[in-house]
């Protein structure tokens, strides 16, 4: 294999991330070999092979440890070996992620660059929706923890954990140099660091829909199982959203369930439920609605940047959500008021 240049590698675990490596590899890296690394299942499903120079699904080491003893610590050494073998030799890696503060992704800072040969190495932070507006810093106890884990390099040198401190996605660590916002969002991070992202997704569907053919979309989100809303008030607010639709004359409304939402807890009978084929970002994109409505979903974001002034974007329940603190309800709060998201 012969030697490249410079490299940029994408860990992503969502669409949202996977559609800013996108814009990245095309409007920031260009020129670079591109190596794209997915570690949630389900996400190869987006993911289009054609668009990069190499791509991969990656196993979470404490979700998918390899079978035996030591499987999960076996795991995270596969993982550099398959990584390292995707980007081969190179003189320059910059790394891409939404987090650096997991074990998962933590260790390549330091094992990649001397898998590859590369003698240069930046980590650059992707955007992961509304938890990319505020900062998350890491507790004395999960300072400790990271050396803890630099103890695996008793059994595997490679294995050298990157320790850091400040915000725990890794803002403040000086191996990152740059930090990926979406446009619109408010943050708290260096401003030295930041480059605002263009649209994630090129809009191609302006047109109207027909008379008397209003349509509506519904992003579903799993509130009851992360303990961000009570049975009781999920019910409610099920039951508000369809009442609120029907009192905007809309009949022709589609569903689409979160990933992790089995139990469609914003659904409807009446609904039309939709398994686009890529992101739903995709999808809204390409498909003309009215009227977009969620709870707390990143998607109401991302549709508030796609639609024009005309489609109305609505977040629902705000007042019967679960927030960590009042501070974390108001910093979202001001993100969703930015953008131009309706509350109801």
């Amino acid at each position: 294999m012969s030697r490249s240049g410079t490299v940029a590698v994408y860990f992503v675990a969502s669409p949202l991330q996977y559609l800013a490596a996108r814009r990245i590899a095309g409007n920031f890296e260009a020129g670079s070999r591109q190596v794209l690394v997915w570690y949630k299942p389900g996400l190869d499903a987006v993911v289009d092979p054609r668009e990069w120079d190499a791509c991969s699904y990656m196993a979470w080491p404490r979700l998918e440890p390899l079978p035996g003893p030591f499987g999960r610590h076996r795991r995270l050494r596969a993982n550099i070996g398959l990584v390292a073998g995707l980007v081969g030799p190179c003189d320059r890696l910059v790394l891409h992620s939404a987090v650096y503060d997991t074990e998962a992704i933590n260790y390549f800072l330091r094992a990649l660059p001397a898998a590859c040969g590369a003698r240069e190495m930046r980590a650059r932070i992707l955007p992961d929706g509304v938890i990319s507006i505020r900062r998350y810093p890491l507790s004395p106890l999960k300072r400790v923890l990271q050396c803890a884990r630099k103890l695996r390099r008793l059994f595997a040198p490679e294995l050298d954990y990157q320790c850091f401190g400040g915000d725990r996605i890794g803002s403040d660590a000086p191996f990152c140099d740059r930090i990926y916002v979406l446009p619109g969002l408010p943050n708290e991070y260096p401003p030295h660091k930041v480059r605002v992202l263009p649209p994630l997704v090129d809009a191609r569907v302006r047109d109207e829909p027909a008379p008397g053919a209003r349509r509506a979309l519904v992003i579903g989100q799993p509130l009851t199982p992360f303990r961000l809303m009570s049975a009781a008030d999920l019910a409610e607010t099920t039951e508000r959203m369809r009442r609120w639709l029907a009192g905007e004359g809309i009949a022709s409304i589609d569903y689409k369930a979160h990933p992790k939402d089995d139990a469609r807890e914003l659904g409807h009978p009446d609904y039309l439920v939709i398994e686009p084929a890529g992101a739903l970002e995709s999808h809204m994109a390409q498909t003309p609605y009215d009227v977009v409505i969620g709870v707390r979903s990143s998607s109401l974001l991302l549709a508030r940047q796609i639609y024009p002034p005309r489609v109305r974007v609505v977040a629902f329940g705000w007042e019967r959500v679960r927030f960590k603190s009042e501070q974390e309800r108001e910093d979202m709060r001001r993100a969703f008021t930015a953008c131009g998201v309706e509350f109801a």
